[in-house]
């Protein structure tokens, strides 16, 4: 029995620790809007808030002044997302 809360500790101790090594390097993500609405309200929030920086994306807002330009954009690969 004694092996197994070894193990079991030093399993533990492995899983509270890691987490904390590891520096998270923020991944950039370009998203070209057609427009500013008021229906994309809660991802402006989220980006204000933080959201996506908590988990690894830097989001950079680029409007892309019509639906033609935001789909040449995004197949060019100056866009990673087009809404």
């Amino acid at each position: 029995m004694r092996p197994i809360r070894l193990f079991l500790l030093a399993l533990l101790i492995i899983m509270l620790v890691l987490p904390a090594c590891g520096t998270k390097e923020l991944k950039e993500i370009t998203l070209c809007e057609v427009t500013h609405s008021i229906f994309y309200a809660p991802q402006y929030v989220a980006i204000n808030k933080g959201f996506f920086e908590e988990e690894g994306l830097k989001i950079t807002l680029v409007n892309g002044a019509g639906a033609d330009k935001v789909m040449t954009a995004v197949l060019s690969g100056q866009a990673d997302i087009g809404f």
